[in-house]
């Protein structure tokens, strides 16, 4: 991967990062006594956050596919309110985006297969 599409990379994780940090969840809500002595509520609480945030971002991806699609198709059948330019961005963005999500992927297998060979 060059330099290039790595800071890309970063940045699109920042970004989102900074969306999910300004987007209340359901972990932060403060729970009654009573219920605060079980830890599988914040955990399920957590894993709903980081779920949502995660089919937040894929959909972003598939919607700049689309997008990119559908301005290929505009060009393609010749619409003179699309131009090579536009249809080149889109692509390019909805590429990025796309290889981004990969890389995400990859880390969180690893990050499993890592936790799940760790020694009890």
């Amino acid at each position: 991967m060059s330099e290039i599409s790595v800071n890309s990379v970063l940045a699109q994780i920042r970004a989102l990062s900074a969306q999910a940090a300004a987007r209340p969840q359901a972990s932060q809500v403060i729970q009654p006594a009573a219920q605060a002595g079980t830890d599988t509520v914040a955990s399920a609480a957590g894993a709903s956050g980081f779920g949502s945030l995660l089919k937040d971002s894929i959909g972003q991806v598939n919607s700049a596919q689309s997008q990119a699609a559908q301005l290929q198709r505009s060009f393609e059948l010749g619409d003179p309110n699309t131009d090579l330019s536009s249809v080149m961005v889109a692509t390019s963005k909805a590429q990025v985006s796309f290889r981004g999500m990969v890389e995400v992927r990859n880390r969180m297998v690893s990050a499993y297969q890592d936790i799940m060979n760790m020694p009890l």
